[in-house]
């Protein structure tokens, strides 16, 4: 089941992709499938373990193109071993509602994203995640639970201001926030509820045959109470100017560093 929607994210082959955050890599699988080199990062280690191990087994049923390559690796959002500009596309899903320095983890992931690099960032929608909080202290009051609810505005106004230009927004999932209401109001842990019971196989049922009939009811409740709230941006190129500047300050340290050289081989020579 994905969130982010690669109709409006598209990916080329070969491009680099990191997926923060990646949980049992989801979407880490479908980039791979589209011949992505890509990396799943969590911090989560039992399952980075899984996720290595689906790649692998992708890899041996020639789930993914010549060329594609996959990675799982534990690591910390707010400090990612990457350089400055590793990847072309970036994807966070559900993970910056469970972080307290959100500011941090957006920093981190401009910075290893390229100037002209794509991100997808989702996370859950203020409306439906209301309810489930009004309903139930459990599902969120947990170690590692959900810390803020995002209104999308607050979402994209700190998109910009790490430096990031909005593209484009959608919300999904809309079958899945009653799912959620039902296992709230019914206990979080109480899968054998009736109710909660049911509808989860409806869930499993649309998720493994695709009907026709819940796509469409689907498509119709995205907009009023779709579960998540998706986000694409893009990190621009630096202006003209700047980058002239920079390119001018490189080459008069390159000139300098050359005249410092040829300096000292004459004070060698005499």
């Amino acid at each position: 089941m994905l969130t982010v929607d690669f109709s409006r994210f598209p990916l080329a082959p070969g491009d680099r992709v990191l997926d923060l955050g990646c949980g049992a890599g989801r979407h880490a699988f479908e980039c791979y499938r589209r011949g992505a080199q890509v990396v799943a990062l969590d911090r989560n280690a039992e399952e980075i373990r899984e996720v290595a191990k689906w790649f692998a087994a992708m890899k041996e049923a020639g789930e993914a193109p010549a060329g594609a390559t996959a990675t799982a690796m534990e690591g910390d959002a707010l400090a990612l071993p990457f350089p400055d500009a590793s990847f072309d596309v970036v994807i966070i899903s559900e993970v910056m509602e469970h972080i307290h320095d959100d500011k941090g983890v957006l920093a981190e992931m401009v910075r290893v994203l390229r100037p002209g690099g794509r991100i997808a960032v989702t996370v859950p929608r203020y409306g439906p995640e209301k309810v489930c909080w009004a309903l139930s202290d459990e599902y969120h009051e947990v170690e590692g639970g959900h810390i803020r609810i995002y209104k999308a505005d607050e979402l994209l106004g700190k998109m910009r201001e790490a430096g990031l230009k909005p593209y484009g927004t959608h919300h999904a999932h809309g079958l899945h926030s009653p799912y959620w209401w039902l296992k709230c109001a019914f206990g979080v842990d109480n899968d054998q509820a009736l109710p909660v019971k049911a509808y989860h196989k409806l869930l499993v049922w649309d998720i493994m045959k695709k009907p026709l009939a819940t796509r469409m009811a689907e498509r119709v409740l995205n907009p009023v109470i779709g579960k998540s709230f998706v986000a694409y941006a893009v990190k621009p190129h630096l202006p003209a100017d700047a980058a002239a500047t920079a390119a001018g300050a490189a080459s008069d340290a390159a000139a300098s560093d050359s005249a410092a050289e040829a300096a000292s081989a004459a004070g060698a020579a005499k």
